[in-house]
């Protein structure tokens, strides 16, 4: 045995199916198409969600809700986050630069702080809105809350 005698297995590899030769070979005609309509012709392609005519899911399942187009969002900041942030970074002043460093927001983000968690060292906290029961714990230690 050597590379010029070598055989794909018996039964291994199958003749395609010759289509639109002729009515002789069984397969002529409509070409194993079917009769008439798009999908029997060339360059047919069926758009996403098109279920044969019959009301499509999109439109049988009724709209509800809205999306306010005024609302505005904010990022969360706990108070948790912000000692972390002190007791690793040794941070005095939490203001738009502080938070963008340290991957809380970025430049174009609202800042939101909230009370979860303690906050144990007085501390300057700068941002667009705040709780006001984190308003307290951060004036309970002595620290500052400056809206923006």
């Amino acid at each position: 045995m050597d590379l010029s005698n070598l055989k794909p297995a018996k039964g291994s590899i199958k003749s395609s199916k010759r289509i639109g030769r002729g009515q002789g070979s069984g397969k002529g005609g409509t070409s194993t198409k079917g009769t008439k309509g798009g999908q029997s012709r060339a360059g047919y392609s069926r758009k996403a969600g098109f279920e044969g005519g019959q009301m499509p899911l999109q439109r049988r399942v009724p709209k509800f809700g809205f999306k306010n187009i005024n609302r505005k969002e904010y990022v969360p900041i706990n108070l948790s986050v912000i000692q972390r942030l002190i007791e690793a970074h040794k941070v005095d002043k939490f203001d738009m630069e502080t938070y963008k460093k340290y991957g809380l927001a970025s430049k174009n983000n609202l800042i939101k702080i909230l009370a979860l968690g303690e906050l144990k060292s007085a501390v300057e906290i700068t941002a667009h809105k705040f709780s006001k029961s984190a308003i307290e714990a951060i004036e309970k230690v002595g620290g500052k809350a400056i809206n923006l």
